[in-house]
């Protein structure tokens, strides 16, 4: 047996004195409370739920979220769609450009083994993924990002998109499957009313656009968009066939605290108190190649009240705001993940606690894929 999947088989049960540490730990109970939550505001709107997996990037997560009810999921690159195909899901979409003969003979090969669909902008790619289609004999699904205000990727509403449609139709081996887009200027909106505004507002125009691509004779299926930033209220735009939330199953403090959505946390680092200097400082075992702080930083539980935290490569130091002997050197402090995308990655492995026991020890299976 490998001595990995032996390590990992020996922690099931074990409680979180026993850990070694810095781990990175899921509540069972409050992961799937929150699947459960994102997958019934689906149903109660009638859109899919297609969740995006960069941050969970393990399989074991993807099929809950499908026994759920969610009908495939989304991937941002080819190799964590890669290891999804390979674990037997098959639904997926890659909601981002696959450029050059490397990256493009993967995607092919990925068609049989799965059914995915990849974003696509520009005719450009569409001559490289049609030419690679034809002379595999396959045929490739496309959608078509557009741009509804995240300025970044994606052809403008309306007739660019209905132009770049005409493109796909004049392609053999391509078939168009709808239209994509991310409202994330509204995810740091913390009015509701106004958030609202803004989703409805750029939603609206992936509508429109898929609409008028419509009208010229071009099928579209898919209309996807949304991501937690902007849920619920994506799910509840007109025209709207499936939505990306992702984050939301663990839900962190980037989401919290910048995007001002309000799911229950699942995710945390538990870590180990190395060093007590002064009666104001903790030091802890766990640091920037461990926990994330680029998008938010990680919050300390149950902790006397925190002047600072500073992330270092290998350690974080903590700085209480009043002196305490607690805790001592040796002892256990859990910390919320600042942002589960820029933390999990860094992991080998999840485990997962239920009732404060190890249930289950998951492979971070995608890690390291951003090819």
């Amino acid at each position: 047996m490998d001595t990995k999947v032996a390590s990992s088989s020996r922690l099931i049960g074990a409680t979180k004195d026993l850990l070694d540490t810095p781990a990175l730990l899921v509540d069972l109970d409050i992961l799937e409370a929150n699947i459960a939550q994102i997958a019934a505001t689906c149903r109660e709107n009638k859109v899919g739920w297609r969740p995006h997996a960069k941050a969970h990037k393990t399989p074991e997560i993807a099929r809950m979220q499908l026994a759920a009810g969610a009908i495939g999921i989304t991937c941002a690159k080819l190799g964590e769609a890669e290891v999804m195909a390979a674990a037997g899901i098959r639904d997926i979409l890659i909601a981002n450009q696959i450029v050059g003969e490397a990256k493009v003979r993967r995607l092919i090969d990925l068609v049989g083994p799965a059914d995915p669909i990849v974003a696509v902008d520009s005719v450009a790619n569409l001559d490289e993924l049609a030419a690679a289609a034809k002379s595999s004999g396959k045929t490739l699904k496309v959608a078509i990002e557009v741009d509804i205000g995240m300025n970044r990727a994606g052809v403008a509403p309306g007739a660019p998109v209905v132009a770049l449609a005409r493109q796909v139709a004049l392609r053999p081996g391509l078939r168009l499957a709808g239209l994509v887009g991310w409202e994330s200027q509204a995810t740091r909106i913390a009015d509701a009313a106004e958030k609202e505004r803004t989703v409805v507002a750029a939603i609206r125009l992936l509508k429109e656009s898929a609409d008028a691509c419509r009208a010229a004779g071009h099928a579209v299926e898919i209309v996807s968009c949304g991501g937690t930033g902007t849920f619920p209220y994506c799910a509840r735009q007109p025209g709207v066939t499936e939505v990306q939330v992702g984050g939301a199953i663990f839900s962190d403090m980037h989401y919290r605290n910048n995007y001002h959505v309000h799911f229950p946390f699942a995710l945390t680092v538990l870590t180990t108190v190395t060093s007590r200097p002064t009666p104001t400082r903790i030091v802890i075992d766990a640091g920037k190649k461990t926990m994330s702080g680029d998008a938010a930083m990680p919050e300390p539980i149950g902790l006397p009240a925190v002047r600072t935290l500073k992330l270092s490569a290998e350690h974080a130091t903590i700085e209480l705001e009043h002196p305490s002997e607690t805790p001592g050197v040796g002892e256990r402090v859990e910390l919320i993940v600042g942002y589960s995308d820029t933390t999990v990655h860094l992991h080998e492995e999840m485990l997962g606690m239920r009732a404060g026991q190890v249930e289950v020890v998951w492979k971070i299976a995608a890690r390291g894929q951003i090819k």
